[in-house]
């Protein structure tokens, strides 16, 4: 495809827990073909790509979430313009939290995981995440997935063949930090997962829900949405139909991209707003 000949601001990619920036590689294509400067940077303290992320694990240990937000806003300030930010699951969140802090144009995030301030979990996403819970020794450590913790989690619309390729492809053991503070953010008086909900100098958020997803269900994305709705700032939200936790990848993969470029070109058509860091 031509890439469009419109200026496009810069686009930076945020990956979840227990991917690699690889889940990026259809979305990354997409929008690149589109006339975005694409960029999908990986997780501090990680290296190489998933082959080399099963073997090194080591320097993950208590890699947490505030971190990993800084290190993304690092990047983002070193750009010439603020880029427009698409996160998935854990990189949801970190969106929301970039966009917190006055970075970026504007924020997609799919299947976000969940800030401070949501008070019930769906029992399928304790499930999804129980790999790390479930076993305190995880907190300051790495936990890996099995195939068939993934095929839940992830991929559970797919064929047992495509899960397993998508296993294969794109699983990585994570740091096991991240879920605890994630988990108990809300006995605590400020945990790295608080949003200012109404916080009205952001830029434009659009949450994205998935139908079928177990790790994040549809109303648990839609739970984040209406935490938002006494802010002055435009957020949206959109549901797609019969699709799971891992909606980058797989058959129909490019009416998620679509939608959300559709989003997008109705924001960046409108100017920008002033945000303060």
């Amino acid at each position: 495809m031509e890439a469009a000949s419109t200026n496009r601001p810069p686009l930076m990619l945020v990956h979840g827990a227990w991917l690699s920036a690889r889940s990026w590689e259809n979305f990354a294509d997409y929008f690149r073909d589109r006339g975005f400067t694409v960029s999908a940077p990986e997780w501090p303290r990680k290296h190489g790509d998933v082959e080399q992320l099963r073997e090194a694990t080591e320097e993950l240990e208590g890699l947490g979430l505030t971190e990993i937000v800084d290190h993304y806003g690092n990047q983002i300030k070193s750009l010439e313009e603020p880029p427009v930010l698409i996160g998935h699951s854990f990189g949801g969140l970190i969106v929301e939290l970039l966009l917190d802090r006055g970075l970026g144009r504007a924020g997609v995030a799919m299947s976000p995981a969940p800030p401070k301030g949501i008070l019930v979990l769906p029992f399928s996403s304790l499930k999804a995440a129980a790999p790390a819970l479930a076993h305190p020794s995880k907190r300051h450590g790495v936990v890996p997935l099995t195939l068939e913790e993934f095929t839940y989690g992830f991929v559970n619309t797919f064929s047992p063949e495509d899960a397993s390729a998508a296993y294969d492809r794109y699983a990585v053991p994570e740091t096991g930090q991240i879920f605890y503070e994630a988990g108990f953010a809300n006995f605590h008086l400020h945990p790295p997962t608080e949003v200012h909900f109404k916080n009205g100098d952001r830029a434009p958020l659009l949450i994205v829900g998935a139908e079928k997803d177990h790790t994040v269900p549809a109303s648990l994305s839609h739970k984040q949405f209406e935490k938002y709705a006494k802010s002055n700032a435009r957020t949206d939200y959109i549901e797609l139909p019969g699709r799971p936790h891992l909606m980058m990848v797989g058959e129909g993969w490019e009416d998620v991209a679509a939608r959300i470029e559709s989003w997008l070109d109705s924001v960046l058509a409108t100017p920008p707003v002033t945000t303060s860091a």
